[in-house]
């Protein structure tokens, strides 16, 4: 994958410690499977990690900010105390083997 579309991805985006904009040292491809790639982001001028970015890898075609026909998507809404609550719940009341239904290629 070309780290030059990721650039122009990430474009706009800056360190929030040091204020250095990201570039093309500052992406990392960790993973290439088909449909996902995973990216490390790491400022390149100070050093600070901030961590994955796993995104879909069909083709990207990023806009120009002054095109006309770019659209702003709503967002879902944020994960909430209670959402996390759930999961706890879910995954506590899990039976002790429930690892068996996880295919074995990704264990």
């Amino acid at each position: 994958m070309d780290k030059r579309k990721f650039k122009k991805l990430f474009s706009g985006f800056c360190c929030s410690v040091c204020k250095h904009d990201f570039d093309e040292d500052s992406i990392f491809i960790k993973r290439e499977e088909k449909n996902l790639i995973v990216l490390q982001i790491v400022c390149s001028d100070c050093g600070k990690n901030f961590g994955l970015a796993i995104l879909g890898d069909n083709p990207i075609e990023i806009k120009n900010k002054e095109d006309d026909e770019l659209v702003i998507q709503e967002c879902p809404l944020p994960i909430s105390y209670d959402d996390v609550l759930d999961a706890h719940n879910f995954i506590d009341k899990l039976e002790k083997d429930w690892n068996k239904y996880i295919p074995d290629d990704l264990k």
